[in-house]
C-alpha cells in the first residue's frame, strides 16, 4: 500500500471528513486569532486546513498542533487569497494585463510566492482567470479581461510562477484557479448572480482559460458561486466531474469557495446542509471552505445513504495526496523556515512591483501635454485619489501595509523635488460636501498644468462591489468640470478597477490615464510615465464603453445578418448612441508613433498540421525610444458557425530607436484556425481566413490579408 492509502486505512470517518473541513482564523492588529473550536478542531483531527492565516510563527503555531497534537499528526493546508501580491503589492490583476506580457505575469506570481511562503502559507486561492466583459461586475478587476485567448496564457504564467518547478520546494505555492466557471458573465453585471450562457460560449470562451491552467499543472481549482442555467457550479457534475476530471483530465484538489455549499440551500437545489454536503462531494468537491457542511453533513448524507464512504475516501485521497506532492509529511516547517532575509532581493522585489506598474498604465488620450514639458514651474495636483496611500492596493492587498503605497502625489514629488507642486484634494470620493471645490480651483489658477486624480475607491471594486452605473462617484464630476473651465492644460488619471463612464472627461481633458490601482509602487510609476522618464506600454485588456448601456461590449462580436449601418434604420444600432467603443481592445498610446506595412505570409495556403508565419514592417516614425504591442487576429469568413469579426491569436512586442525599422514575425499553428464545429469537435473546414495584424481590435486600422484553408 501507498503511504496514502495505509494512513486512509488507519482514519475514522470522522479524520476522513476532517480532511475535507477549512476553516479560518481571525485577525486583529496582534495577528492571527484561533478561535477556540477551530484549535480543539485541528487537535481532533476535525480540520484538514486553514485559511486567512500568516506568518511563519503563528503558521508553525497550528501546524505543530496538528502535527503534535492530534492521533494521527497530519499536517494542515495553510492558504490566503494572494491574488496580486502578498506582502508587496503588485498592480490589481486587470492592471497587470495591460502588460500583454506572460514573463512579467509569471515573475510577480514567483515573487508573490517567495513572500507567502516565507509567512508558511502553502496555497493561495488564485489565479482569478474569469473571462469578463462587464464592467458593472465588480470582480473584472480580478482578472485577465475579455478576451479567452489572454487568459489562457495569464493563467499558464501565473501558475508556473506561484508553483515553480516543485511543488514540493521550500517556495512553491500551490494554484487555485478559479472561479470555475463563466463568473464573469453574471446576471446584470451584479456579483454572485445567475449565468445563463450557451454551450458554445462555455466551450469557446469560459472553459480555456481553465484547460490552459490545468495544462501547466494546476494543482487546485475553485468552483465559482454562482449556477450555470439553474445548476451551481458547486454541484455542476457535468462540468466538475465529467468536464474537468474527465475531459479536461484535472487529477488535483477542488475547493469550494467560502461558504459556498451552504449556499447550495438558497439556490435551491439542496433542502437542507445535508442534502447540500452530499450534492457537493457527489459533484466533485474535495474541501468544504467554511460553510460546516460537510462536518455537520456528511455523517448524516452516509446515515441516509446520500453518499458512501468511498465517495468521502476519494476526495479525502486526493487532499493527503496534494499533502504528500507539497512535501508537508517530510517537513510541515518548510514553508516559513528560517532564513535571512535578502535586502537586496527586497529591493529588486520593489523595483519589479515599480516596473510593472508604470507599464500597466494605459495613455487613453493625449493632445501633446504629456510627457509634462521640462520648463513647467509650478503644478497642480488635485482629487481624491491624489495623497489616497490604501486604495493604491487595490481589492485583495493580501498581508500588504496599507501605509506602504507610494501616493501619486509623493511620486511627483520625489520626481520633480525643483518643481512647485500644489495640492488640494478638493472632494471625496463618496461625500456630497463640495466646499473644498474653490480651494482646488485655487490650487490650479496659475498652474502650468494640471494633474486631476479621480477614479472609484478601492473598495468599490472587486467581490460584492458590483455598481450599475460606474461613473466617477460622488461630486468628482463637479469638481473635474470646475477644473476644466479655467482653460489650462488637464491631465486625468483615473484610478479604478473598471473601466469608468467618463465620455465627457475624455472629451474635454488634454490627457486621460487609466492608472488601475497599482499597488505599493503606484506613485513612483505613475510620475515615470508622466514626466516621460519611462515611455508608456500598456494597452487595453478590455473595450472601455461609452456608456453602460452598451455593455457588455467586446471585441470577438459575432457578425449581424444587419450590421449597424447610421444610414439604414433597420439594422443592429443604438438610437441614441454609436455602437462603437470609446476605446477599443488593445488601445493605448506612446510617446511615440509607429506604422505597420506590409503584412506577408509564409504560404497563401495550409493544411492541417502546417505553420503559418505571418511578417509586418514596423517603423518607429517618432521622435522617441518606444515599444509598441502588436496584435494578430483571425477571421474564418465562411463556417458551418457563423465565426467572431476578430478572434486573437497573437501577440509580439517590438521597441524601436527614432527612425528605426524591423520586422516582427509571429508563427501561427494550422491548430489556431480550428473551431468547435456542429458536434462540438474542434474543426478546420477548407476556405478563405482574413489573417490582420494592428496595434488594437479597431478594425479599421487593421492590416488584413488572405489565407486559404485545404483539405487534409
Amino acid at each position: 500500500m501507498s503511504r496514502i492509502e495505509t494512513l486512509l486505512a488507519a482514519m475514522t470517518c470522522e479524520e476522513k471528513i476532517g480532511q475535507l473541513v477549512m476553516a479560518t482564523a481571525g485577525y486583529a492588529v496582534t495577528g492571527p486569532v484561533l478561535a477556540s473550536d477551530a484549535t480543539e478542531g485541528v487537535r481532533a483531527g476535525r480540520i484538514g486546513g486553514m485559511l486567512n492565516l500568516w506568518g511563519a510563527e503563528h503558521a508553525h503555531a497550528i501546524q505543530r498542533m496538528a502535527v503534535e497534537e492530534s492521533r494521527l499528526g497530519i499536517p494542515l493546508l495553510l492558504g490566503f487569497d494572494i491574488v496580486h501580491g502578498h506582502r508587496t503589492i503588485f498592480p490589481i490583476p486587470l492592471a497587470e494585463a495591460a502588460l500583454f506580457d506572460p514573463v512579467l505575469w509569471e515573475r510577480t506570481a514567483r515573487e508573490a510566492a517567495v513572500e507567502a511562503t516565507r509567512d508558511g502559507l502553502a496555497v493561495t486561492f488564485a489565479p482569478m482567470i474569469d473571462v469578463a466583459r462587464d464592467p458593472r461586475w465588480g470582480r473584472i478587476a480580478e482578472g485577465p479581461g475579455e478576451d479567452p485567448w489572454v487568459a489562457a496564457r495569464f493563467a499558464e504564467a501565473k501558475v508556473r510562477g506561484f508553483q515553480g518547478s516543485n511543488l514540493a520546494a521550500a517556495d512553491s505555492l500551490v494554484a487555485t484557479a478559479k472561479h470555475f466557471c463563466a463568473y464573469g458573465a453574471a446576471t446584470a453585471g451584479r456579483d454572485y448572480a445567475s449565468v445563463d450562457v450557451s454551450e458554445r460560449s462555455l466551450h469557446e470562451i469560459y472553459l480555456p482559460p481553465f484547460q490552459a491552467a490545468i495544462a501547466a499543472g494546476c494543482a487546485a481549482i475553485m468552483p465559482a458561486f454562482n449556477d450555470i442555467a439553474g445548476i451551481p457550479m458547486t454541484a455542476h457534475v457535468a462540468l466538475l466531474r465529467d468536464w474537468l476530471r474527465g475531459q479536461a483530465g484535472f487529477d488535483g484538489v477542488v475547493i469550494s469557495d467560502y461558504n459556498a455549499i451552504a449556499e447550495l440551500v438558497p439556490h435551491g437545489v439542496a433542502g437542507d446542509l445535508v442534502e447540500a454536503a452530499a450534492l457537493a462531494l457527489k459533484a466533485g468537491v474535495d474541501i468544504d471552505m467554511m460553510s460546516n457542511a460537510y462536518s455537520r453533513g456528511l455523517p448524516m448524507a452516509l446515515d441516509r445513504g446520500l453518499i458512501s464512504i468511498h465517495d468521502i475516501d476519494e476526495a479525502a485521497f486526493r487532499v493527503l495526496t496534494l499533502k504528500q506532492r507539497l512535501g508537508l509529511f517530510d517537513d510541515p516547517y518548510r514553508r516559513g523556515g528560517a532564513g535571512t532575509i535578502d535586502p537586496s532581493a527586497e529591493r529588486a522585489r520593489r523595483e519589479l512591483a515599480r516596473d510593472v506598474a508604470r507599464r500597466a498604465i494605459v495613455i487613453l488620450t493625449n493632445a501633446g501635454v504629456l510627457p509634462l514639458a521640462s520648463g513647467a514651474q509650478r503644478i497642480a495636483v488635485v482629487g481624491p485619489l491624489a495623497d489616497a496611500r490604501a486604495d493604491m492596493r487595490g481589492s485583495w492587498s493580501a498581508a500588504g501595509d496599507a501605509n506602504d503605497p507610494v501616493t501619486i502625489l509623493e511620486g511627483l514629488r520625489a520626481a520633480l523635488p525643483h518643481c512647485e507642486i500644489a495640492y488640494a484634494r478638493g472632494v471625496d470620493i463618496e461625500s456630497e460636501d463640495v466646499s473644498g471645490i474653490g480651494e482646488a480651483i485655487d490650487a490650479c489658477r496659475s498652474a502650468d498644468v494640471i494633474l486631476m486624480c479621480l477614479g472609484e475607491a478601492a473598495s468599490m471594486s472587486g467581490e460584492a462591489a458590483s455598481r450599475a452605473d460606474p461613473v466617477l462617484p460622488g461630486r468628482q464630476r463637479e469638481l473635474a468640470e470646475a477644473v476644466l473651465d479655467l482653460g489650462r492644460p488637464v491631465v486625468a488619471l483615473l484610478s479604478s478597477g473598471r473601466p469608468l463612464m467618463a465620455s465627457w472627461l475624455v472629451e474635454r481633458a488634454d490627457a486621460v490615464a487609466a492608472t488601475w490601482f497599482l499597488g505599493c509602487e503606484a506613485g513612483n510609476a505613475i510620475a515615470d510615465v508622466v514626466t516621460g522618464r519611462f515611455d508608456p506600454t500598456g494597452r487595453l485588456p478590455v473595450t472601455w464603453p461609452r456608456d453602460i448601456g452598451q455593455s457588455p461590449i467586446f471585441f470577438a462580436a459575432r457578425p449581424s445578418g444587419r450590421p449597424a449601418n447610421p444610414a439604414d434604420h433597420f439594422t443592429s444600432k443604438y438610437l441614441d448612441m454609436s455602437v462603437e467603443p470609446l476605446f477599443p481592445f488593445g488601445h493605448g498610446l506612446s510617446y511615440t508613433r509607429f506604422a505597420l506595412s506590409n503584412l506577408r505570409l509564409s504560404a497563401e495556403t495550409f493544411r492541417p498540421g502546417d505553420d503559418i508565419v505571418a511578417s509586418v514592417d514596423v517603423v518607429n516614425e517618432g521622435s522617441r525610444l518606444g515599444e509598441e504591442t502588436i496584435f494578430l487576429f483571425i477571421r474564418d469568413v465562411v463556417a458551418s458557425v457563423a465565426r467572431p469579426l476578430l478572434e486573437l491569436k497573437g501577440i509580439a512586442k517590438i521597441k524601436l530607436a527614432p527612425g528605426e525599422r524591423s520586422a516582427v514575425h509571429l508563427s501561427i499553428p494550422a491548430s489556431a484556425f480550428s473551431f468547435l464545429g456542429l458536434d462540438f469537435r474542434p474543426i478546420i473546414e477548407p476556405g478563405r481566413f482574413e489573417l490582420s495584424v494592428g496595434t488594437s481590435a479597431d478594425r479599421t486600422n487593421l492590416i488584413t490579408v488572405s489565407v486559404q484553408a485545404t483539405a487534409g
